[in-house]
């Protein structure tokens, strides 16, 4: 089975370990793509049977298996038309989150994955699948919290911003022309696959929404720093059996204000408290016997050896072959990217904005 690597960075470096854990799959081939020298031979010596390319169209020039995988690990400006290549080279794409720049191009790639028959994946699936997470939604779908009427979603962190505390040396990312922004397009993929898995929405109202640009004394004055810091949002999801449930949401990778994360289904009959990330294993369950509030708690671990990081590469290969995963592709992976679009231009011209599943 044979993967084309398009970036040779740090990403697909990860992505090319998930490839070597691949099981029960006989003479994989990973091919890499990538215009920088340096970076081409870091990716090389840690993989040394690697095939190296500096043109990925050239890497691509060959006739198409039915099970190839290209695999876009590249900045967001580069995605639609990397993410066009592949798909239009008769492979199926899978793209680091986010998906692409904007809704438009997101509606353009899937209708070029549709004309030419491949699955289009979305990277945003490494927390899907997660034991501790799966036991939130067994406890949601069982009706043991009764009607569920609100979801709070809300990370807050005051100094972690990608090209300032975090990554410093890659300044692209507060650049939202090669970004496509900031905290929201950087961990909304993951929040918003984890919300609408659990929820299965017919249609999403962002009813209303805001964003923000914290400022520091370190803040970089010679690069282009146009990306929000902090957002916040209020939307309400309907689901098809006609209920709905509102979800309280906000992140924050700068801000002056206290940090905490709080991730809470509440319900008629209880609640349900816990992180899908990596701040605790802890599922609490709130309840009420004779007017008390009583708390079930559980530590629910993710054993190995498949990782986080490993999720998008073995979901998509899983999906590519036919078989059961938990992979986001095509009219999903849209629909989810198009909920961060949503916020954006709910927050721009402070109306609500109705998005509708396809």
């Amino acid at each position: 089975m044979r993967f084309y690597l398009i970036g040779a960075g740090v990403i697909n470096r990860t992505h090319a370990e998930a490839i070597n854990k691949i099981e029960g799959e006989q003479d994989i081939v990973i091919k890499v793509a990538d215009p920088n020298p340096a970076a081409l031979a870091a990716f090389a010596e840690l993989f040394p049977n690697a095939i190296t390319f500096t043109d990925a169209k050239e890497m691509l020039s060959e006739e198409p298996k039915e099970d190839d995988i290209v695999i876009v690990g590249t900045p967001p400006f580069t995605h639609f038309p990397l993410s066009k290549l592949g798909l239009e080279s008769g492979r199926h794409t899978l793209c680091e989150k986010p998906l692409v720049m904007n809704r438009e191009e997101a509606e353009a790639l899937l209708e070029i994955a549709k004309a030419n028959n491949r699955l289009l994946g979305c990277c945003s699936v490494r927390f899907l699948d997660v034991p501790k997470t799966e036991e939130v939604k067994s406890i949601l779908n069982s009706g043991d919290l009764g009607e569920v009427y609100k979801i709070s979603f809300v990370f807050r962190g005051q100094r972690g911003r990608p090209g300032v505390e975090w990554q410093p040396q890659s300044r692209w990312f507060l650049d939202k022309s090669k970004a496509a922004g900031g905290i929201v397009m950087d961990w909304g993929p993951y929040d918003f696959t984890i919300l609408n898995d659990l929820l299965q929405p017919e249609s999403i109202e962002v009813a209303a929404a805001w964003t923000a640009k914290p400022e520091t004394e370190i803040d970089p004055t010679d690069v282009v720093y146009d990306i929000e810091g902090a957002v916040g949002a209020m939307l309400k999801y309907q689901q098809a059996n006609g209920k709905s449930v509102w979800v309280q949401y906000e992140r924050a990778s700068c801000t002056h204000g206290e940090p905490y994360f709080t991730v809470e289904i509440e319900g008629t009959k209880g609640a349900v408290k816990w992180s899908p990330y990596f701040e605790t294993d802890q599922v609490l369950v709130k309840s009420d016997k004779n007017g008390e509030v009583i708390t079930k708690e559980q530590t629910i671990a993710y054993p190995g050896p498949i990782g986080y990081m490993d999720h998008p590469v073995h979901f998509f290969y899983k999906k590519v072959k036919g078989q059961e995963s938990p992979a986001i592709v095509n009219e999903q992976a849209v629909f989810n990217f198009s909920v961060l679009d949503s916020i954006y231009e709910s927050a721009k011209n402070e109306q609500p904005v109705v998005l509708r599943r396809k």
